[in-house]
This record gives structure tokens, C-alpha cells and sequence, in this order.
């Protein structure tokens, strides 16, 4: 149930913020006739990521099938997640120079039309590392998980709008981007799991047997989801008290209090602008 959650959780507010800066950058600018397309966006986003979670949810059992698709989702969530970690600071000025190439363009049906697909291609590819990723979890309580992530998606969203300087931005992707690490880590071990029993490597029936207890349903592999969010909670406490003392230390040598406590790693996203309400705070 964690592993959903976490994917769920992730994914579903990193959209948020994505369809944030567009919404309030189309409203900054003036151009309001061009959040239908935005809104059209998000819902063929969500149809197309929920096909294809469908589509791969109903693929019957194939161990090659299972080692390519394994493959598939190490390779392109970790590749995303990587770009993330590493240009997130910059996710706002770069998202506005694109979308607006996008919206300024003198037809407004083209314009309509690049902001539409421009949307989709944003938010679908957090539907799609959604999709590749719940597909590996194998949990009993996988529903749960998909729901409880919904409604804690929801709320983080709702706290962002309302009070954006209790939410460390910083500290959540780099804890979130910790877990789904680890976890593409045992994806890409069940891989090549997978691969020997479907006899596609050198020595099959030897590496099936030495890595059997480590499969996500083995003797040491069904503990690697506990320890994974061992080491996450414990990356959360370090960070989280060095912030602190970090914090601290810059209050004492400037005499005043301390700053805000949620650092932000989209630079100049405001909590009017997460909420689509137009001019950025001053």
C-alpha cells in the first residue's frame, strides 16, 4: 500500500503544480480564452494515462513481457525523475518560455491548439510514470493505496493554496525521488528475474534460483518495501534537522527571525500562482 500511495502522491501533486504555473501564467498574461484548451488538456491526459494503466493492467502473464515492461519503466521514470531532481528549481521559468512560444502565435486556433497539446504532453507524462510504476506494485492493498494517495494528493494541493509556507517542496521530491528510486532498484531486480525464467539469459535456471528470495513476493524481497521507507524516513529526519539547524544558525547571525520553513524548489511559484489566481504575490 506505501508503494502506490507514494507513486500516487508524487506524480498526482507534481501535475498540480504543472497545471498551476500554466493556469496562472495564461491568467498573468491575459489570456484567458486559452484555459479551455488547458482544462480539454488535463482530461485527455487523464484518459490517455488511464488507458494505458487499464491496457496494461488486463496484458496476461508473460515473464519476457514482465522483464521488458520492467525495463521500459526503470529506464523512463528514472530518467524523469533524475531531470527533475536536478532542473526543478527552474520547472516555472522554463514551463512559461514554452508555453509561451505555444500561446503567442498569431492564428488563435494554433494557439489554442499548441497550449492543448502542450498540456497533454506535461501532465501525460506524469500519467504515464503513474501508470508504468503502479503496474510493478503487488500488493493486496494496492486499491487502498491508489485511494489514500488521491486524497493526500488532494490535500497537500489544498494546504499549497492556502498556506504554501508549510509545505518544504525541496524536502518532498527529494524524499519522494529517494523512494521511487529504491523502488525502480527492485524493478529492475524483478526484471531480470523475469528474463531467467523466461530462459533469455546466460545461466537462466542459476540466476532464477539465486535471485528467488529476492522477488517482491521472496523471503527478502517482500521486507525491501519496510526498508525503503526506513531509509526514506531516516533521509527525512537528517534533512529535515539539518534545514533546521541551518535555519537557526543564519537567524542567530542576523540578529532576527528565523525565515519561512518551506524552502521551494520551483523558483517563483507563489501560493496565488499554485492556485491559479493570477499576479504573483509581491
Amino acid at each position: 500500500m506505501v508503494q502506490a500511495l507514494v507513486i500516487v502522491l508524487r506524480e498526482g501533486f507534481e501535475a498540480f503544480l504543472i497545471v498551476s504555473i500554466i493556469v496562472a501564467y495564461l491568467q498573468k498574461v491575459g489570456r484567458h480564452q486559452l484555459l479551455p484548451p488547458v482544462y480539454w488538456g488535463i482530461g485527455a491526459s487523464l484518459v490517455l494515462s488511464g488507458g494505458l494503466g487499464w491496457g496494461l493492467a488486463q496484458r496476461g502473464f508473460d515473464p519476457l513481457w514482465e522483464g521488458i515492461l520492467g525495463l521500459v519503466a526503470v529506464v523512463f521514470v528514472s530518467t524523469l525523475v533524475i531531470q527533475m531532481w536536478r532542473h526543478a528549481r527552474h520547472l516555472k521559468r522554463d514551463t512559461e518560455t514554452k508555453l509561451a512560444e505555444v500561446s503567442t502565435r498569431p492564428s488563435p486556433w494554433w494557439a489554442a491548439w499548441g497550449v492543448f497539446v502542450f498540456t497533454v504532453l506535461m501532465v501525460a507524462r506524469e500519467g504515464i510514470e503513474t501508470a508504468l510504476m503502479l503496474v510493478q506494485v503487488r500488493d493486496p492493498a494496492f486499491l487502498a493505496g491508489v485511494g489514500l494517495g488521491l486524497l493526500v494528493t488532494v490535500a497537500l494541493a489544498v494546504l499549497w493554496v492556502r498556506c504554501s509556507h508549510l509545505i518544504n517542496l525541496k524536502l518532498f521530491f527529494q524524499v519522494t525521488s529517494l523512494f521511487l528510486l529504491l523502488f525502480l532498484a527492485q524493478i529492475l531486480l524483478a526484471s531480470f528475474h523475469e528474463f531467467s525464467e523466461a530462459g533469455v539469459l546466460p545461466n537462466s535456471e542459476a540466476f532464477h534460483a539465486a535471485t528467488e528470495p529476492l522477488a517482491p513476493d521472496g523471503r527478502y524481497g517482500k521486507w525491501f518495501s519496510i526498508a525503503t521507507v526506513v531509509v526514506c524516513f531516516g533521509w527525512l529526519l537528517w534533512a529535515w534537522g539539518r534545514e533546521r539547524l541551518r535555519v537557526r544558525r543564519g537567524a542567530v547571525r542576523s540578529g532576527g527571525g528565523s525565515p519561512p520553513a518551506g524552502g521551494h524548489p520551483v523558483e517563483g511559484l507563489t501560493r496565488r500562482e499554485a492556485a491559479g489566481c493570477g499576479r504573483p504575490e509581491k
